[in-house]
């Protein structure tokens, strides 16, 4: 995968957890939509940077057609991209929110639960596509 597409892989995936994690943090919790929508930009952003940087060192430990790894590959890559994230998170949620690290803990594992299944399910979808659009003739003219 290019560096282009790495972005855009990334940028696409993080606009898409955005959207949906704070629909569901406003309503599970009693923060207000803009605390949450600034708190969730600033993890985005630094998930965005940790995506590029774990995803280029996943890629070289674990080479070969990634349309083809197995579940337990898969398993084992958004599993330790998500324990990596939560490092760093944490602290960051707890004090945009201003709430304790307990509290922030709590709250970043249920964004993490939600994260996980999705990322799974994005990365799976867009290995598959991307394989498939690769696959295509080109037409020349």
């Amino acid at each position: 995968m290019s560096i282009i597409e790495r972005v855009f892989h990334s940028v696409l995936f993080e606009v898409l957890a955005v959207t949906f994690s704070i629909i569901g943090l406003s309503v599970f919790t009693d923060h207000e939509v803009m605390s949450l929508s600034g708190m969730m930009i600033v993890v985005a952003t630094m998930a965005m940077t940790w995506n590029f940087i774990f995803n280029w060192l996943f890629d070289h430990a674990v080479p070969g057609d990634k349309e083809k790894r197995p579940l337990k590959v898969r398993v084992i890559h958004v599993s330790l991209f998500e324990i990596g994230l939560l490092f760093f998170t944490v602290p960051v949620m707890a004090y945009i929110l201003n709430i304790g690290i307990i509290e922030a803990l709590i709250m970043d594992l249920g964004v993490t639960v939600f994260i996980t299944i999705y990322a799974f399910s994005y990365n799976l979808a867009y290995d598959h596509a991307r394989a498939f659009i690769v696959r295509q003739p080109t037409v020349s003219c």
